[in-house]
Protein backbone atom coordinates (compact mmCIF):
# COMPACT_ATOMS: atom_id res chain seq x y z
CA UNK A 1 0.00 0.00 0.00
CA UNK A 2 1.24 3.45 -0.82
CA UNK A 3 2.16 5.82 1.95
CA UNK A 4 -0.24 8.39 0.46
CA UNK A 5 -3.20 6.02 0.90
CA UNK A 6 -2.22 5.29 4.49
CA UNK A 7 -2.02 9.03 5.23
CA UNK A 8 -5.49 9.56 3.72
CA UNK A 9 -6.95 6.73 5.82
CA UNK A 10 -5.30 8.02 9.01
CA UNK A 11 -6.49 11.55 8.25
CA UNK A 12 -10.05 10.25 7.79
CA UNK A 13 -9.83 8.31 11.06
CA UNK A 14 -8.55 11.42 12.82
CA UNK A 15 -11.76 13.24 11.85
CA UNK A 16 -13.90 10.70 13.75
CA UNK A 17 -11.52 9.93 16.64
CA UNK A 18 -12.64 12.88 18.83
CA UNK A 19 -16.22 11.54 18.79
CA UNK A 20 -15.08 8.00 19.59
CA UNK A 21 -12.81 9.22 22.40
CA UNK A 22 -15.67 11.20 23.96
CA UNK A 23 -17.34 7.83 24.58
CA UNK A 24 -14.13 6.10 25.72
CA UNK A 25 -13.28 4.43 22.42
CA UNK A 26 -10.86 4.62 19.53
CA UNK A 27 -10.12 2.98 16.18
CA UNK A 28 -6.95 1.51 14.68
CA UNK A 29 -6.15 0.88 11.00
CA UNK A 30 -5.22 -2.76 10.32
CA UNK A 31 -5.15 -3.35 6.56
CA UNK A 32 -6.50 -2.57 3.12
CA UNK A 33 -6.71 -5.59 0.82
CA UNK A 34 -6.68 -6.08 -2.97
CA UNK A 35 -10.49 -5.73 -3.04
CA UNK A 36 -10.20 -2.27 -1.47
CA UNK A 37 -11.70 -3.46 1.83
CA UNK A 38 -10.33 -1.52 4.80
CA UNK A 39 -10.01 -3.49 8.03
CA UNK A 40 -10.07 -1.63 11.33
CA UNK A 41 -9.97 -2.59 14.99
CA UNK A 42 -12.38 -0.84 17.36
CA UNK A 43 -10.73 -0.14 20.70
CA UNK A 44 -11.84 0.66 24.22
CA UNK A 45 -15.55 1.21 24.73
CA UNK A 46 -16.15 0.90 20.96
CA UNK A 47 -15.18 -2.78 20.90
CA UNK A 48 -18.23 -3.87 22.88
CA UNK A 49 -20.68 -1.11 22.09
CA UNK A 50 -24.04 -2.05 20.60
CA UNK A 51 -23.87 1.07 18.42
CA UNK A 52 -20.48 0.17 16.91
CA UNK A 53 -21.92 -1.12 13.62
CA UNK A 54 -23.82 2.10 13.08
CA UNK A 55 -20.71 4.09 14.00
CA UNK A 56 -18.70 2.05 11.48
CA UNK A 57 -21.11 2.62 8.59
CA UNK A 58 -22.39 6.12 9.29
CA UNK A 59 -19.20 7.71 10.55
CA UNK A 60 -15.99 5.83 9.93
CA UNK A 61 -16.77 4.23 6.56
CA UNK A 62 -18.21 7.48 5.23
CA UNK A 63 -15.08 9.43 6.25
CA UNK A 64 -12.74 6.87 4.66
CA UNK A 65 -14.74 6.65 1.42
CA UNK A 66 -14.76 10.43 1.18
CA UNK A 67 -10.95 10.43 1.41
CA UNK A 68 -10.50 7.34 -0.80
CA UNK A 69 -13.51 6.78 -3.07
CA UNK A 70 -12.06 3.51 -4.40
CA UNK A 71 -12.59 1.84 -0.99
CA UNK A 72 -15.37 -0.75 -1.39
CA UNK A 73 -16.16 -1.26 2.29
CA UNK A 74 -14.86 -0.94 5.84
CA UNK A 75 -14.99 -3.81 8.34
CA UNK A 76 -14.01 -4.17 11.98
CA UNK A 77 -12.23 -7.07 13.63
CA UNK A 78 -11.82 -7.90 17.31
Amino acid sequence: MSNERLVKIEDALNTVRPFLKMDGGDVEFVNIDENQVVTLRLLGACSGCSMSQMTMKAGIEEAIKKALPEVSSVVAID
